[in-house]
């Protein structure tokens, strides 16, 4: 099942996304259907108002989390490039919801930088609270799985030993387009791509992943209850703009596509942020 979040005349609303047309579950958007216990059958049973596949406008597919937790440093070959050691514990880090567009939106490059830096990621929805999870624990908490580019600029960044300076710049990460259920995810690792004006420019597989997701959510749990409509981004494999030689940057106008296989793709224009 695929579950997304869709913007229409009369508000957002979330979907279950089929293979003719999108149909509204009732609620205002995927978090508040996954605060719903019976958020799965409920989805699977919804027969509310529907809307044609062509021209769905995808708002982000949680718009307001309660949480945005982010991990750094989690693919071998992204590891090795930016010169570290593999990490004993994960890396992490926090997005706000204003950083958050929808998966065909433009990124919004912000003027005060011009080392603005793409990193696509392989990323979980939380489907029920947990809190000091077991591996099973984790693996039954986890709703699905989306696409999330970590926009970062990296100047700001690397101002200090900590990273969200540089990783929660408004309107700068794509979200979506939906969650697929983790019964629709091909088994072993995904293919991840990041493809800036047509240039394939990541490509790499979950399975350079050094924590995977019931890692995450297991070690996640033992520090936060981690609840429905959580985003947890993996992190982001080899490739990355500013481990170029020479770096390489977002400009103005272009046209950047995250994908996860098996999972959805972002397909965003970067444009630059207006003036005040």
């Amino acid at each position: 099942m695929r579950l997304a979040t869709i913007r229409t005349a009369t508000g957002n609303r979330a979907v279950r996304v089929d293979a003719n047309a999108a149909v509204e579950t009732g609620e205002a958007d995927v978090r508040a259907l996954l605060e719903r216990p019976d958020w799965a059958a409920h989805a699977a049973n919804a027969a509310g108002p529907s809307h044609p596949l062509e021209g769905l406008d995808y708002a982000p597919l949680v718009p307001s989390p309660e949480k945005i937790i982010c991990v750094g440093l989690n693919y071998r070959d992204h590891v090795r490039e930016m010169g570290h050691e593999m990490p004993d514990y994960p890396t992490l880090f926090a997005k706000y919801a204003p950083s958050l567009v929808g998966a065909y939106d433009d990124i919004i490059l912000p003027r005060v930088s011009e080392k603005i830096d793409w990193e696509v990621e392989f990323t979980v929805v939380i489907g029920r609270p947990v809190r000091h999870a077991t591996p099973e624990q984790a693996e039954a908490a986890i709703a699905g799985y989306t696409v999330l580019n970590d926009v970062s600029v990296r100047d700001y960044q690397s101002r200090t030993s900590q990273f969200l300076q540089g990783k929660t710049f408004e309107k700068t990460t794509p979200l979506g387009p939906w969650l697929v259920t983790p019964d629709e995810v091909p088994d072993g690792g995904l293919e991840v791509t990041t493809v800036v004006d047509g240039e394939t420019l990541q490509s790499s597989s979950t399975a350079e992943l050094v924590f995977n997701p019931v890692d995450l959510v297991v070690y996640l749990s033992t520090i936060m209850t981690l609840n429905p409509g959580d985003v947890i981004a993996t992190g982001t494999p080899g490739g990355v703009g500013h481990a170029r030689k020479p770096p390489r940057y977002l400009t103005d106008g272009a046209k950047v596509v995250t994908t996860v296989a098996g999972v959805g793709e972002c397909r965003n224009t970067c444009r630059l942020e207006p003036m005040p």
